[in-house]
């Protein structure tokens, strides 16, 4: 999923008049990973306003941050639909973003890195160690790992100091599951998600250490198989047996 949008969201829920376009946000989210909105289901706004009981407003705000996000496209005739995707496709993005966050890192190491933007960096990682220092992450608390994490990979590609860059990463991780936070919501009841979270949270310190010495090398190969870990996570979820623990992979058409 894009994680500029949760982030969005994230940040909104903290202001008066914004939580029930947020409740609405996350509930029609669980209902399309459930498969209680199936792929290819054309969303109806009234029986989605009758089935939450929320307004229209905060309903049509939500679908369109849910498109942003790229779970609904827009019908030609109005309204919106739910996506499906191919695993190769999601594979390959997924491959996309480690091979263009790998060059930022080795480019924002070579060029060096104002000690404001390092220094942020460090403050976001954190607050991401407080998040992670919860024996158990409920779902405000992976929401959160969400938005920092997001702010934590804006910054990496802002010390790389290129537009071309940015710019390509903002299309590759629009496709959903293809971002770096893309399966922490759809895996957030896996009994095993604070445990890759903790892992992936080693790898950005070490990404970081690597970019303030200036090893440019290594910080591309960290972020290459930083990404690894979405790569696992799309494996394991098209091989499981039981997709009410991996609800969003209803959405990914298996190879083949």
């Amino acid at each position: 999923m894009n994680d500029k949008t949760i982030s969005l969201a994230a940040a909104e829920a903290q202001e008066p008049g914004a939580s029930q376009t947020v409740k609405a946000q996350l509930r029609l989210r669980e209902m399309i990973l459930a498969g209680e909105l199936p792929s290819g289901a054309r969303i109806a706004e009234l029986a989605i306003v009758e089935r939450l009981g929320v307004s229209r407003t905060p309903i049509r705000a939500a679908l369109m941050r849910l498109e942003q996000e790229g779970l609904l496209e827009g019908l030609v005739n109005g309204g919106y639909a739910v996506r499906t995707f191919s695993e190769r496709d999601v594979s390959e993005a997924i491959e996309l973003r480690g091979t263009l966050e790998g060059l930022s890192a080795r480019l924002a190491a070579e060029r060096g890195v104002a000690a404001a933007v390092l220094a942020e960096a460090r403050a976001c990682l954190g607050q991401i160690d407080g998040v992670l220092s919860q024996p158990a992450l409920d779902d405000e608390s992976f929401l959160r790992y969400v938005t920092l994490n997001q702010r934590f990979h804006n910054l990496l590609s802002e010390m790389a100091g290129s537009t071309v860059i940015t710019r390509e990463l903002e299309r590759v991780v629009s496709l959903p599951f293809a971002s770096p936070s893309g399966f922490v919501v759809a895996q957030a009841n896996s009994p095993q998600a604070r445990d890759m979270l903790i892992v992936a949270q080693d790898q950005h310190r070490q990404v970081l250490d690597a970019i303030e010495r200036r090893e440019g090398a290594r910080a591309e190969a960290i972020m290459r198989e930083h990404s690894r870990i979405a790569q696992r996570n799309l494996l394991e979820a098209m091989q499981s047996q039981d997709l009410e623990r991996m609800p969003g992979v209803r959405l990914i058409r298996k190879r083949g």
